[in-house]
């Protein structure tokens, strides 16, 4: 196990300012490697990140860490990140850069309650062993003092091209003993009825009311095993996990890319309104025809467009909106219209997922009045759910999802989230219906 002493050169806390020390980046491309070798110890920090294009990294144990609070939190994560990176040397190709992995929490007020121990307002850590699979090979990349991180590269190569660990995505499953809702049909029906009255007057045009379900497992869960299972099933979402050792560890495969920034190029879509997959093609299609169809998937689509072309507006030169689309999944299918930008100047994703959180497929319109609703009636704390969680790196380029299919895995049990959008004409029956929808994707790959 490596849990040498740069553990902890930047471990600052929320209103940390320490200088990092000067660490280095030694890099080598590995062939045949088990790299999921890195994430079988649950005692250290593991990030994972899986993107639907192909780009997979997996990271253990923590060479730096930035945190942040309250409502500057983007800022000064990015301000803490632009001093750490200045202090690391990279030596090696571009694919095996390091990256700093984490995410936020949906509020900027949040306090990491159980099951968020471990998760503050913000967090990134840059591992100290990262592997990365790209279209240019796979590459292992550690970071540390100069020593640490060539005997580290020299160890983990040798561990990691003897491992047999293969991907577990057929192993057992710790099977659910039990649910329990944060919120009942009752409550859900008041909630539901609480938004529609402040839509009615004017208050607000949409939000975004969410629910969570604690499942009590038989066993323990094995959530590498779990994410592994959950790409097979769903190829086209992306996988994350952040897990910091004793404490919770937040995965999940969420459909939903909130922003991909690589030079000037930023990659965004609308992803809003949603019904099930049907039984057969034919099936499918028809469901998939009465969404294009209905009114009110439309509108609230057209809301969640808009709301992204004006959020990205102010910092964009040029802003492209493609054709509404259907975007398929193995057990729902959503209305998804691709957006692209392009930057002027020195730009970081950081200041574009600021920009754009929360969309209003996880928030509202207008913003403010929304996360008003959404603090007042809903019955649970959100945490790091329907919020940012991805990487980014020394350039200020990075990817980001929206946290969304996803859970937090704590003391024998996982809490699991799941929302839906509430405009004027919905009804409490169906969005109820819809929200257990959502669940399925993880909770089926739990019992």
């Amino acid at each position: 196990m490596d849990r040498s002493s740069g553990e902890s050169r930047l471990a600052g806390g929320a209103d940390s300012a320490d200088r990092p020390a000067e660490l280095v980046s030694r890099c080598r491309e590995l062939e045949g490697a088990a790299v999921e070798a890195l994430l079988e110890d649950d005692t250290e920090t593991r990030v994972q990140w899986a993107a639907p294009d192909g780009l997979a990294i997996v990271g253990r144990g923590v060479a730096a860490r930035i945190r942040a609070d309250g409502p500057d939190r983007f800022d000064r994560i990015r301000t803490r990140a632009s001093r750490l990176f200045d202090g690391i040397a990279h030596d090696g190709p571009p694919q095996a850069r390091p990256r700093a992995f984490g995410g936020f929490s949906f509020h900027d007020g949040h306090e990491p309650d159980p099951p968020w121990t471990g998760f503050p307002a913000a967090s990134f850590v840059v591992p100290r062993v990262q592997v990365s699979r790209t279209d240019n090979g796979t590459w292992l990349t550690t970071v540390g003092s100069g020593d640490e991180a060539a005997d580290r590269l020299e160890r983990w190569h040798e561990l990691l091209t003897a491992s047999t660990t293969e991907p577990n995505a057929s192993g057992s499953t710790p099977g659910v003993r039990s649910t329990t809702r944060t919120t009942s049909r009752e409550q859900w029906a008041r909630q539901v009825e609480t938004a529609l009255e402040r839509i009615a007057d004017g208050q607000l045009t949409k939000v975004v009311l969410a629910q969570a379900l604690s499942v009590d497992l038989e066993g323990s869960v094995d959530v590498p095993a779990t994410l592994e299972r959950l790409g097979r099933r769903y190829p086209n979402c992306y996988r994350f996990l952040v897990g910091h050792g004793d404490s919770g560890t937040f995965f999940g495969a969420p459909p939903e890319r909130l922003v991909s920034k690589r030079g000037e190029r930023v990659e965004t879509e609308a992803l809003a309104g949603s019904v099930a997959r049907g039984d057969t093609p034919d099936e499918d299609e028809a469901y998939a025809e009465r969404m294009r169809a209905d009114a009110k998937l439309g509108h609230e689509h057209g809301l969640v467009v808009d709301a992204i072309r004006e959020q990205l507006a102010p910092l964009a030169r040029e802003l492209t909106v493609s054709e509404r689309t259907i975007r398929k999944l193995a057990t729902i299918q959503h209305l998804q219209t691709p957006i692209e930008a392009r930057l002027p100047g020195d730009r970081h994703v950081l200041e574009i997922v600021e920009a754009l959180h929360p969309t209003p497929a996880v928030g509202g319109v207008p913003p403010d009045a929304a996360w008003k609703t959404i603090r007042e009636t809903e019955t649970f704390d959100r945490g790091w759910y329907a919020a940012p969680v991805g990487w980014f790196d020394a350039a200020g380029d990075g990817e980001f999802a929206v946290g969304i299919r996803s859970g937090v895995a704590a003391d024998g049990a996982v809490t699991l989230f799941a929302g839906n959008g509430i405009v004027a004409d919905s009804d409490p029956d169906e969005e109820w219906d819809e929200v257990q929808l959502k669940f399925r994707p993880i909770l089926d790959e739990l019992r």
